[in-house]
């Protein structure tokens, strides 16, 4: 029974590791390189971390009931115009312009939060609205084209790495391996904490095989991917900012108040109410954050491609929608978690990856993408209805 619990929680991390393993084993083959080559690694932190920010604000809205922001692709477009404008067209302060933007992006997702939460219009009618305002003010702003290149003061801060480009290559690896290390043992010294803290209060415990064995496996995939990112250029800067927004909505969403009214209110909105819980502020913040990391992919998206295009963002909220049921996210809300959902966007950043290293063509591309979250959510209905019937 344990160890039918342990594989049914860590279902998507088994599979992420079966799909890697089955694409290096085709890759090879193939003879065209290998998905775990260096620069590779590097490369999928750069082409997917848009996905995890987004992924992140996407399973707060799913957690309130079910909801979904149909309008994040369009938001990250609207703000990547506004950031070209600023900072290239009208030569302002760099910092002013993102704060300027992540200000906007924060305004942006109030509004609609005001809409979904207070007036009670469909999430699914207000984001579906705002996809096509937030594209069409994009499209104006830009006036149909293109704003490029960002400054190098600008882009330094998401395209760069650690310890940086006039390093030594010996530098470059012991700098990124002291920092694996490092997290390895901040990471272990968390989780036994965690442990002891469970202990005292008495709550239920894994067992200590099972939890070593967990902190070995996590510090040796820490220490294999700084490994290869080493043998590159480093640690990626815009690994740390993924990092970073990561730990604190893990926290948010685990260890504090709002974050579990989240969860609560997902399960039974009516109940949540009779308790005490304010539900419109939970949905309204829910969907104010959500405008919030748009906005921050979007200054991501701009620095990357080194431009803001008005087709920027087109299909974003697709990939974030996926990443969540795929990493576990329940249809009906209440369950999931955002280590889940960064899990799904890596298996969608390694399904991208993958499929283009082995030329695979784009629209095959999407009909597995498209039958991949199909079974996703099938599996997570399925689940709980089986779960009624016992």
């Amino acid at each position: 029974m344990a160890t039918k619990n342990i594989l049914k929680k860590n279902t998507m991390l088994i599979a992420l590791g079966v799909v890697m393993v089955l694409f290096q084993v085709l890759i090879v083959r193939g003879d065209k390189g290998s998905l775990f080559a260096p620069n590779n690694i590097s490369n999928l932190f750069f082409q997917n971390s848009y996905v995890v920010i987004l992924a992140a604000g996407m399973l707060l809205c799913i957690l309130t009931g079910g909801n979904i922001d149909l309008s994040v692709g369009s938001v990250v477009a609207f703000v990547g115009a506004m950031a070209g404008t600023l900072i290239v067209t009208k030569g302002v302060n760099i910092y002013l312009s993102i704060v300027i933007c992540l200000l906007l992006g924060a305004a942006i997702g109030a509004w609609q939060g005001f809409w979904i939460a207070y007036m009670r219009i469909p999430a699914f009618i207000v984001t579906l609205a705002g996809m096509l305002v937030w594209r069409g003010l994009a499209l104006v702003t830009l006036g149909g084209l293109t704003i490029s290149p960002f400054p190098e003061e600008y882009t330094r801060y998401f395209n760069t790495f650690i310890p940086g480009a006039d390093a030594s290559k010996a530098t470059v690896f012991r700098t990124t391996m002291l920092v694996a290390v490092s997290v390895c043992v901040l990471a272990i010294a968390l989780q036994v904490f965690s442990r002891i803290q469970k202990k005292r209060k008495g709550y239920a415990a894994e067992s200590i095989f099972l939890f070593l064995f967990k902190l070995l496996f996590l510090c040796a995939v820490v220490v294999a991917i700084a490994w290869l990112l080493g043998l590159h250029k480093g640690i990626p800067v815009i690994l740390i900012l993924l990092a970073i927004v990561v730990f604190i909505y893990i926290y948010y969403t685990t260890s504090t108040v709002p974050g579990r009214h989240l969860y609560a209110m997902g399960g039974n909105e009516k109940a949540a109410q009779l308790s005490g819980i304010n539900t419109n502020r939970v949905l309204f913040g829910a969907y104010t954050n959500m405008g919030f990391l748009s906005s921050l992919a979007a200054l991501v998206v701009v620095s990357r491609f080194n431009s803001a295009a008005p087709t920027a963002g087109t299909n974003y909220e697709m990939d974030a929608i996926a990443s969540c049921y795929i990493g576990g996210a329940s249809a009906y809300g209440g369950t999931g978690t955002v280590g889940g959902a960064v899990i799904g966007a890596i298996f969608m950043g390694v399904l991208n990856n993958g499929m283009s290293i082995l030329g695979i063509d784009s629209n095959w591309q999407r009909f597995v993408k498209g039958m991949v979250l199909l079974v996703a959510v099938a599996f997570d209905v399925i689940s709980k209805k089986r779960s009624k019937a016992v």
